[in-house]
């Protein structure tokens, strides 16, 4: 069994200091204080203040908020084809500053299973080289493969995501409108761009109608990916957005499954759908009017994919000055 350890007094932004892996009481009066890992009925913690465990997560959410609020690009949606999108665009290019914004509190989307509530993967080929590369473990079946538990997966590429240091998630986050301005590209003066989101709390954004005004918070962005699924309490969001400010005349409306005509129309549809937007995943079955595929996800994978490539072109060939794409 582990000894105790002795720490020093913890300064506000020091992590403790080890100074002695030898056992001895807690001395708080200098300073001091002794930790143990017993599991035979000795566990010892070092003390803590409540006061202390609000000022951790305040003062580094609110920094996380106060720094993000030019972002290099915003996701919205935590599901597979957003996680997919950060994660390459992350890698590619760890220079940028990629916020992913998710409505629910559990990230993830309609990942975490397979159809019907069951729990195996299936991922039609090539998209499986996105698993190898994650280091996801599945069953080779010729023209697909199957992950034993998809949550396998979807654990894996967040957790991945989450690690990569120009990476935040702000989770219970909802995206309730998108900054729209005038395009710096069109010449006639007269296109729109969107240029970042309007977010509030998931629990504000739900609750609208039953208390007075509560008004929303901004991040500025030079592009946006939207990945919030198809139409649902908070599905294709972006998509009818665009209609009702007119930027798209109308809906195409996801059509009956198939899965060999959904998955290439949807990895191959993702694009900029109007300027400083790019869409990805089931959303685009709503903006295209192209087919679902039900429960097959190699599409999503290599939509997020295709989605970071997208976002990167846009960068590349745009000049961002704070946040805004002026040339």
């Amino acid at each position: 069994m582990a000894p105790a350890v002795i720490y020093g007094a913890q300064q506000p932004d020091e992590a403790p200091l080890l100074l002695n892996k030898a056992a001895a009481k807690a001395d708080l009066s200098n300073g001091t204080y002794e930790t143990k890992e017993d599991y035979n009925g000795d566990y010892r913690f070092a003390p803590i203040e409540e006061a202390q465990v609000s000022r951790a997560m305040i003062k580094r959410y609110f920094n996380m908020m106060y720094e993000r609020a030019i972002s290099d690009v915003v996701i919205i949606g935590a599901g597979s084809a957003g996680l997919s999108c950060a994660y390459h665009l992350a890698t590619s290019r760890p220079d940028l500053k990629i916020t992913i914004i998710e409505a629910n509190v559990a990230p993830g989307g309609g990942a975490w299973l397979g159809g019907q509530l069951m729990t195996p993967m299936v991922v039609r080929k090539p998209a499986d080289r996105f698993l190898t590369e994650l280091g996801v473990p599945f069953e080779d079946e010729g023209p697909f493969v199957v992950v034993k538990h998809a949550a396998l997966f979807t654990s894996t590429v967040l957790s991945r995501v989450l690690a990569l240091p120009n990476v935040v998630l702000m989770n219970a986050t909802a995206v309730e409108d998108l900054i729209v301005r005038p395009d710096p590209r069109d010449p006639s003066g007269a296109g729109q761009r969107v240029a970042g989101v309007v977010t509030n709390w998931t629990l504000v954004a739900l609750n609208h109608d039953t208390q007075s005004c509560m008004d929303p918070n901004v991040i500025t962005a030079p592009v946006i990916v939207s990945a919030t699924g198809h139409d649902g309490p908070m599905g294709a969001f972006s998509a009818k957005r665009l209609v009702s400010m007119g930027l798209l005349k109308e809906l195409g409306n996801m059509r009956g499954l198939d899965m060999n005509r959904a998955e290439p129309a949807i990895v191959n549809g993702t694009r900029e759908v109007a300027p400083g937007l790019i869409m990805t995943g089931m959303e685009l079955s709503e903006h295209d009017g192209s087919n679902r595929m039900g429960p097959t996800f190699g599409a999503m994978m290599a939509s997020g994919i295709k989605a970071a490539r997208e976002a990167i072109r846009i960068l590349e060939t745009s000049q961002v000055v704070d946040g805004k794409i002026v040339a």
